[in-house]
C-alpha cells in the first residue's frame, strides 16, 4: 500500500504567507476592498498592536485613494491599534463592556474600527460618501468569518510574513 504525500503548503513569494489560512484570511480582506463600495484601505492588526494584513501591499506604489504619508499601510495600522487602545480605555473607564466597533467620521473619509474575537482589530478607511451601514455590515461579516481563522499559529506566520519586491 502506497500513500499519497501531503502537498506542502507554498510560501507566496509577493506575502510571504504559506497556510491555507493565511491565504484564506488575505482573499477575505481583499474581496472586503473589492466588493463595498466607498472602502479603500482596510488592515488587520494584532492585540498587540502589530499589523498582520493589509488590503495593501507595501512593497509596490500606492494606490491613488490612499497616496501620501496618511495612507501608507503601516500608518493605518497604528492609527487603527492606537484608536482601539484608546477606545478600550475608555470602555474599562466608564465600566461599559468591551468595544465592538468604533467610527470616526472626517470631512474626506471615515475610519471603521471592529473588533475581532483574539483582540486583534479590524479597521477599513472609507471614502467619505461611504455608505456606513453596508461598511458596517460587511465588516461584521469578515469579523465573524475571520475570528476562527486568526489562531495563535497563523498569527505568528502573518507575522513573520514580510511582503516581497516585486
Amino acid at each position: 500500500m502506497t500513500s499519497t504525500p501531503i502537498p506542502t503548503p507554498q510560501t507566496d513569494p509577493l506575502t510571504g504567507i504559506r497556510s491555507k489560512s493565511g491565504h484564506d484570511l488575505r482573499w477575505m480582506l481583499a474581496q472586503l476592498v473589492e466588493e463595498v463600495p466607498g472602502v479603500t484601505s482596510v488592515t488587520v492588526v494584532s492585540a498587540d498592536g502589530l499589523p498582520l494584513l493589509s488590503s495593501h501591499d507595501t512593497s509596490g506604489p500606492r494606490p491613488a485613494a490612499v497616496a501620501g504619508p496618511l495612507g501608507a499601510t503601516a500608518d493605518l495600522a497604528t492609527i487603527v491599534s492606537g484608536l482601539g487602545s484608546l477606545t478600550n480605555g475608555a470602555a474599562q473607564l466608564m465600566e461599559g463592556g468591551p468595544v465592538r466597533q468604533t467610527l470616526v467620521a472626517m470631512e474626506a473619509g471615515n475610519l471603521l474600527v471592529m473588533s475581532i474575537s483574539d483582540g486583534s482589530l479590524l479597521g477599513a478607511y472609507t471614502d467619505p460618501e461611504a455608505d456606513m451601514a453596508s461598511v458596517t455590515y460587511h465588516m461584521a461579516l469578515f469579523v465573524g468569518r475571520a475570528g476562527h481563522l486568526l489562531t495563535p499559529e497563523l498569527r505568528a506566520e502573518l507575522r513573520q510574513a514580510t511582503p516581497r519586491p516585486r
